[in-house]
């Protein structure tokens, strides 16, 4: 929801006789296949190696697994994205080059083109869709952190921040973020925080009457993994909640919004609609 209440050889054979190869004429034939061998090689555009008087390809990369698997918990269904700092960077996404947000996950992903390995919404915004608190992209601060009390998701105490500092990610409770001030390169702020150090909201019950589409970030590996999550359908908070606690092992994580959670993912062949959205995070190659 908007604060207004606030988702790829040729192969060159050569056919040898039947009769038998004197040693001599195998002396011979030994530049000849291996220059058949190169050419097979450099016709199929392969790469290899030059290792004394032979060719080895060389191993192609293999590529990233997909981030987003399905995850079902006490019998809901959920799509979990998770991301290997080490491996990918996470970050924010808010305004595009005309200085307008990008307002919907299809225009981000034609805008970031393959690179984007999926992307969702990340906090919640006003009518303007503009972030209602704290918002840090490429380390600026386009909007400072707010500790206001007032009504909706946002303001349920305690709320928090999610941030991005090179390889490294957390999500803390908005005034240990003030202490700590860990200077982060992307930064997002929302509400409610869903798991404070192991233990769940302590405003969220079990499974309350409000049940929402809903999506939300934690973290574990002391920061080293991002793991994001969105429903499949309407959920509780508590069994949101218990999603990242439990299932997903995080220690701390963030309510990112419900009503408008989306997600981009790709790999699953999904784009979601939605109305038009503020703050987006998404995964990208190093």
């Amino acid at each position: 929801m908007r604060v207004t209440m606030v988702q790829d050889v040729v192969r060159a054979r050569v056919r040898m006789s039947r009769f038998p190869v004197s040693a001599l004429s195998a002396a011979f034939l030994r530049p000849a296949l291996f220059g058949a061998t190169l050419l097979s090689a450099t016709l199929a555009g392969a790469p290899y190696r030059v290792l004394g008087s032979s060719a080895m390809a060389a191993p192609a990369a293999a590529p990233a697994p997909a981030p987003c698997r399905a995850v079902q918990a006490e019998g809901e269904a959920y799509t979990v994205c998770t991301v290997d700092l080490r491996r990918e960077r996470v970050r924010l996404f808010w305004l595009g080059a005309d200085g307008l947000p990008y307002s919907s996950l299809s225009s981000l992903a034609e805008k970031q083109g393959a690179a984007l390995r999926f992307a969702m919404n990340a906090g919640m915004y006003d009518k303007g869709q503009a972030p209602v608190g704290l918002y840090i992209e490429d380390g600026r601060e386009l909007k400072g952190v707010s500790t206001a009390n007032g009504p909706g998701n946002f303001h349920l105490k305690p709320n928090g921040i999610f941030w991005v500092k090179g390889e490294r990610a957390g999500v803390m409770e908005t005034g240990r973020y003030l202490r700590s001030a860990p200077k982060p390169d992307f930064a997002t702020q929302s509400g409610p925080m869903l798991v404070v150090d192991g233990h769940i909201h302590p405003k969220i019950s079990a499974d309350g009457p409000s049940q929402k589409i809903r999506n939300g970030v934690g973290v574990r590996d002391d920061g080293r993994t991002a793991v994001f999550a969105i429903s499949e359908r309407p959920v509780s908070f508590g069994a949101f909640a218990r999603l990242f606690k439990d299932t997903l092992g995080c220690r701390n994580a963030l309510f990112l919004d419900g009503s408008v959670s989306s997600l981009y993912a790709p790999g699953l062949g999904r784009s979601d609609l939605s109305r038009p959205l503020g703050p987006m995070v998404g995964a990208v190659a190093r």
